[in-house]
């Protein structure tokens, strides 16, 4: 009984978090759409910023006070707010959110997530998602694209048009590459070479360097680690039963190279950047089976 209370309870008040700053945000927003000159847009997406940020200080105050989870983060250098970053990290479970918030809120720029397109109708969060900028992607099957051909491609464009308008801010791009939580059913349909991950892609995040290359700083690389075995749900994060989450960061200077080629149409780019993506994949599956070991 007392696990279904204090989630109740968690879950109650992150809602009423969530609809306190949803207003204010939603106000900022809108008048970024109708003032005039880019000076007090630049303000307005600014302030749309300080309450994201100010919500999830909140609702880490709320799983510190709710519930017993040690979040161990572990990072080799010191973060800061006032550059941009591109995080790359495995995926497993909607704790994986939280946890980045635990890691990242008001040590770097407030993240940006590309988020599937149905997200957008999640009551409030879609709203606060379409507030923050947040790039909506609507993948589509292979068969739909066999049929319309004029699709293929729709999300790399999406990924462009986005990445131009972080230009110029201060920013923290968060790409999944697996692009879909792990479980062992989709490892074994992939055939995965890896032991903890899924095969990474690399049309997301190849198109983010182009765009945003010259302004990122450093790549931030994320592992997720939960040693008790099985990854959480959300339910079991909010009821209390995820004794420790590690989340490992490893900063790492953002090599040129990676961002000064032309993906779509040169392939012995294309080879490099899928090389240097199967290197940190592989160093990534090692640094899991270390983590969980050590457990």
């Amino acid at each position: 009984m007392r696990p279904a209370l204090t989630g109740i309870t968690a879950t109650l008040l992150l809602l009423l978090n969530t609809l306190i700053l949803i207003g204010p945000m939603m106000l900022v927003a809108l008048l970024r759409l109708i003032l005039p000159g880019k000076p007090l847009k630049d303000r307005c997406a600014r302030s749309v910023m300080w309450i994201a940020e100010t919500w999830a200080e909140l609702c880490k105050k709320i799983f510190a006070l709710m519930t017993p989870t040690h979040w161990d983060i572990r990072c080799d250098v010191p973060l800061r707010n006032d550059t941009s970053y591109l995080v790359i990290s495995n995926h497993q479970s909607w704790v994986d959110i939280p946890a980045l918030v635990q890691a990242f809120n008001r040590k770097t720029p407030y993240f940006k997530f590309f988020l599937k397109q149905e997200l957008i109708w999640v009551p409030f969060l879609g709203l606060a998602f379409w507030a923050l900028d947040y790039p909506f992607m609507k993948r589509y099957p292979k068969a739909v694209l066999a049929k319309k051909p004029e699709l293929k491609g729709k999300d790399l464009a999406i990924t462009r048009a986005a990445c131009e308008k972080f230009r110029g801010h201060a920013v923290t791009v968060v790409n999944y590459l697996e692009g879909t939580r792990f479980t062992p059913e989709k490892h074994a349909r992939q055939e995965s070479p890896y032991t903890h991950l899924l095969k990474p892609k690399a049309g997301g995040v190849a198109f983010v360097l182009a765009a945003l290359g010259e302004q990122l700083d450093a790549v931030l690389d994320v592992t997720v680690v939960y040693p008790e075995g099985k990854p959480p749900g959300f339910w079991q994060l909010l009821s209390g039963r995820v004794d420790r989450v590690i989340i490992d960061i490893r900063v790492t200077d953002l090599q040129d190279a990676l961002w000064q080629g032309d993906y779509e149409n040169d392939p012995a780019f294309r080879r490099y950047v899928h090389q240097w993506i199967s290197e940190l994949w592989r160093d990534k599956d090692a640094r899991i089976t270390a983590l969980k070991q050590e457990a």
